[in-house]
C-alpha cells in the first residue's frame, strides 16, 4: 500500500531544543521592533524546522499494518448482503403496498366465511335430512301400530263372534238330535268339566239348590243304611197291597 498518501495521526512528545543564541543585535537594530519582531519569528522558524524534521524521522519509524484480507472480508460479507438485500426486494411481499395487504386480507376473510358458510348450509341440510327420515321413521311405526291395533281388533271381533256362536250353535243342534244321543247332557257333563253324566248332574243340583240336594244326599244315606228293612217292607206292602209300617234306623249327623 502507498504510504505516502495515509493519513496517519501521531502523538509527539517534543522537547523544545535550546534556541540558539540570537545573534547579537546590531547597534541599528537595538530598539527597533521590526528588528526585534523579525529576531523571534527566525527563532520560531528554526524550531518549527527541527519539529518537521524529528516528525519525518518518526514517521519512517511507524509499521503500518496490512488492512487487505480484511476489506476483502468486507466486500464479500458487503457483497452477500447486497444479494441477500436484492433477493428480499424481489418477494412478492416487499412489493405489497398497505392496500394490497388489506385486500388480501379481505379476500382470505371472505373465503373464510364462505367456507363456513357452507358447512353451516351442509349441517342444516343434513338437520333436515335426518328431521324428514325421523318423520319418516314415526308416520311408519303409527302406520304400524294402527295396523296392528285393527288386527287386535279384528282377532277380537273374531274371537268375540266365534265365542257366540259356539255358545249358540252347539246348543242348537244339540236339542234338534233325538233324545236318546243325549247330545244336550254330554255337552252339559263335558261343559261342568264331569267324569260321567251323574256327577254332572249332582254339580248342577248341588249350585242350582243346596237344600234340596242336602236332602237328597240324605235320602240316599236312610236308603242305603237300611235298605233290607226297607226291602222287606216293599215286599210286604205289595203282598198285602196295604200300607205298612217300617222302622229304619237313622245315622246321627257328624
Amino acid at each position: 500500500m502507498d504510504t505516502d498518501n495515509d493519513d496517519v495521526e501521531l502523538t509527539l512528545d517534543l522537547e523544545p531544543e535550546p534556541d540558539p543564541d540570537p545573534d547579537p543585535p546590531t547597534p541599528d537594530a537595538v530598539g527597533d521592533p521590526a528588528a526585534e519582531a523579525f529576531a523571534r519569528l527566525e527563532g520560531e522558524l528554526a524550531l518549527m524546522r527541527r519539529a518537521v524534521q524529528h516528525l519525518a524521522a518518526e514517521r519512517a519509524d511507524i509499521v503500518i499494518p496490512d488492512y487487505g484480507p480484511t476489506l476483502i472480508d468486507i466486500a464479500k460479507r458487503m457483497g452477500a448482503i447486497s444479494e441477500s438485500m436484492k433477493g428480499m426486494a424481489g418477494h412478492p411481499a416487499m412489493q405489497m403496498t398497505p392496500d394490497s395487504i388489506g385486500n388480501r386480507i379481505a379476500a382470505a376473510a371472505e373465503a373464510a366465511r364462505r367456507s363456513d358458510q357452507d358447512r353451516i348450509s351442509q349441517a342444516r341440510n343434513d338437520l333436515n335430512h335426518a328431521a324428514q327420515e325421523m318423520r319418516s321413521v314415526t308416520a311408519h311405526a303409527r302406520n304400524a301400530a294402527e295396523q296392528r291395533q285393527q288386527l287386535y281388533q279384528a282377532v277380537g271381533g273374531a274371537l268375540l263372534a266365534g265365542i257366540l256362536l259356539w255358545s249358540i250353535l252347539p246348543g242348537t243342534i244339540a236339542r234338534t238330535m233325538p233324545e236318546s244321543w243325549h247330545w244336550p247332557e254330554r255337552m252339559a257333563a263335558r261343559m261342568a268339566g264331569a267324569s260321567s253324566r251323574w256327577d254332572a248332574g249332582a254339580r248342577l243340583m248341588q249350585s242350582d239348590s243346596p237344600e234340596a240336594w242336602n236332602a237328597l244326599v240324605q235320602a240316599a244315606d236312610i236308603q242305603r243304611d237300611n235298605r233290607d228293612t226297607i226291602d222287606a217292607c216293599r215286599k210286604s206292602a205289595q203282598t198285602t197291597r196295604q200300607a205298612v209300617r217300617c222302622t229304619v234306623k237313622i245315622r246321627s249327623p257328624r
